[in-house]
């Protein structure tokens, strides 16, 4: 099937995307970086392959959407420490809402929404986060990001925050390059609870 859709698109003359490969210049960036890399002399054909991309996933999204495991596990203890939060995101709007409403998160993000292609820079520049907490009107000193990407995990640390990473979706090798504070498998991983756990310490003996 991979073979079939190099020889159908003749990207990048026909090198693979292994999951290195998409890691570093698919996973969690914008179209216009996406069809830079695949298409370099041709962007407008790039440009037209990323669109197909998004509607083959919006039709996926609605089809097959799983939660990561643990997920509402963790917007539950979100939910019930009173944390604010919103969803930050290189994906457009329409694909974001979608995946949103799909897992049943659109109240626990209050519509609390950053888009990428909106800020001033998308991942893996900082902007994005950094208009979350202008958003939230919340300190970077009190906040914590999740991130299965390696332009996300390095847009978090950019914006000086501590970023835990997910293997859900990209190589770990790939994503320790980014600099993550935690790693994680799913939102399950007793590493995490850990770290939670030592936050609500912190937070009774206050």
């Amino acid at each position: 099937m991979a073979h079939n859709f190099r020889e159908k698109t003749g990207f990048n003359g026909g090198i693979p995307i292994d999951e290195d490969f998409f890691a570093q210049n698919i996973s969690g960036m914008l179209d216009d970086d996406i069809a830079a890399v695949l298409f370099p002399n041709d962007i407008e054909r790039g440009l037209k392959l990323c669109e197909e991309k998004k509607e083959r996933f919006r039709k996926l999204v609605k089809e097959k959407a799983m939660p990561i495991k643990g997920l509402y596990k963790l917007t539950k203890w979100v939910e019930d420490h009173g944390l604010k939060r919103a969803a930050v995101t290189n994906s457009p709007r329409p694909n974001a809402e979608l995946m949103i409403s799909t897992l049943g998160l659109t109240d626990f993000f209050n519509h609390n929404i950053i888009i990428g292609d909106e800020c001033e820079h998308a991942k893996p520049a900082p902007n994005p986060y950094l208009n979350a907490l202008k958003l939230l009107n919340v300190s970077k000193d009190h906040t914590f990001i999740c991130e299965d990407s390696v332009s996300g995990i390095k847009a978090g640390v950019a914006a000086g925050m501590p970023v835990i990473g997910l293997t859900t979706r990209n190589p770990k090798h790939m994503l320790m390059k980014a600099n993550p504070t935690l790693l994680i498998e799913n939102y399950e991983d007793p590493k995490l609870w850990e770290v939670l756990g030592e936050l609500n310490k912190r937070e009774n003996e206050a």
